[in-house]
């Protein structure tokens, strides 16, 4: 049954023949996508190049980060359904948030043995767990700004994830364009700004959301101060994790494997025919989905360093082009959603699970093409400086050789 709210979504004023509260929701989500693509297009660079972690090291200290950030929600929005709400679990999360990307901006001097890097280690914990209460709320409140059969509703949530790419768009290019080219607290910083930013507007602008959001149940502020305290010292438990990232990649196993166990139980000795076969195309496409954003995060890690070893970019940083992605989603999200309209009244249009292959395939495509690039130029990849040469044949080792004192 659908939650009764006092008043109308429409009560405080309408923007744009949407309720203001939707644009509250917009600028605080789009400054923290602000935050997280522009840390995150500058992280695996971080990691070579300030930490100087080996290419597959970063590699997997990116994927437990991603993938804890990932896993975290499921927490989150159990908490705010169960107790206290979505709008108290996005401001906590925003605070987490704020002060783990201000956290990265400690850089020290660098090098696995400096003591700062467990600095690092625990902003990164801060913002996953700040994600995890943040991401997986704040986009509830969207959805519980209109009655259920408003027809406003799909062009709401289309209005607000052109908030999201708008806000990684231009984080990756300012983050990316102060962190390696002034240095990496500027960039890190920049993203602390954005967070700070969209934490301001949702505290400020609160009334307008007009109740959304709100503890399901009465809640005393033991209880609430008690699952913030709890959440705090959950993020030692991150800072553990993110350290030994094959905890991480055996506890998502395990975790996987009895999840898919139990649901494959149930559909098998609970469910009739129908809705048991329902279950298992559901499961093809979660694989199906699985595979897509273990692939499509490779832009954050892999594909950035591809970029920046083996890209004629102009001199402009490596990082600047984790934009392209967001700003070709702004640009074609309307052609898209245009073609699939005018598909549909021809009967033409392809169903949801055509539409996932034809995204498998054309992101295996994408990856075909690099290969081949790569095997190329892969003689000429290796960092080359050192003291007796001080000569660097790569815009890494450049950029490596400059913060140890060495000259190209």
């Amino acid at each position: 049954m659908a939650t009764q709210y006092a008043q109308d979504g429409d009560a405080a004023g309408t923007f744009l023949g949407h309720p203001k509260g939707l644009f509250v929701l917009f600028f605080a989500e789009m400054w923290e996508r602000f935050s997280y693509y522009g840390m995150r297009a500058l992280l695996i660079f971080y990691l070579t190049q300030h930490w100087l972690f080996s290419d597959s090291q970063s590699g997997v200290i990116y994927g437990a980060y991603t993938a804890l950030v990932y896993i975290t929600p499921v927490l989150g929005g159990y908490l705010a359904d169960k107790y206290i709400g979505q709008r108290k679990a996005t401001a906590f999360g925003a605070m987490l948030l704020t002060f783990g990307h201000f956290l990265m901006a400690f850089e020290g001097t660098g090098g696995q043995d400096d003591a700062t890097i467990n600095i690092f280690w625990l902003a990164l914990s801060f913002i996953i767990m700040g994600t995890g209460f943040l991401k997986a709320n704040i986009s509830v409140m969207v959805g519980q700004l209109y009655p259920r059969t408003d027809v406003r509703r799909d062009g709401a949530y289309t209005i607000f994830y052109v908030g999201i790419n708008l806000g990684a768009a231009f984080g990756s290019l300012l983050c990316g364009y102060l962190g390696q080219t002034y240095g990496w607290a500027y960039g890190f910083g920049a993203a602390g700004v954005g967070m700070l930013a969209g934490l301001i507007v949702f505290t400020i602008f609160r009334p307008l959301l007009l109740g959304r959001g709100e503890p399901p149940i009465a809640l005393s502020k033991a209880r609430e101060f008690t699952i913030y305290g709890v959440s705090v010292a959950g993020i030692a438990v991150l800072w553990t994790l993110i350290q030994y990232q094959e905890m991480v990649g055996w506890l998502l196993m395990v975790a996987g494997v009895i999840l898919v166990g139990y649901v494959l139980i149930v559909a098998v000795t609970k469910l009739e025919r129908h809705d048991r076969d329902r279950i298992f195309a559901a499961m093809f496409l979660i694989i199906g989905s699985i595979l897509f954003w273990a692939l499509f995060e490779q832009a954050g890690s892999s594909l950035n360093l591809f970029t920046d070893r083996h890209v004629d970019r102009g001199g402009v940083p490596a990082s600047m082009f984790q934009s392209i992605n967001a700003i070709y989603i702004v640009l074609l999200g309307p052609v898209f959603a245009g073609l699939w309209t005018l598909l549909g009244r021809k009967g033409l249009e392809p169903s949801a699970p055509a539409k996932f292959g034809l995204a498998l395939l054309q992101l295996a495509r994408a990856f075909s093409c690099s290969s081949p690039v790569r095997r190329r130029q892969g003689r000429n990849s290796s960092l080359c400086c050192s003291s007796s040469s001080s000569t660097c044949c790569t815009p890494r080792a450049s950029f490596a050789c400059r913060r140890s004192g060495y000259r190209r």
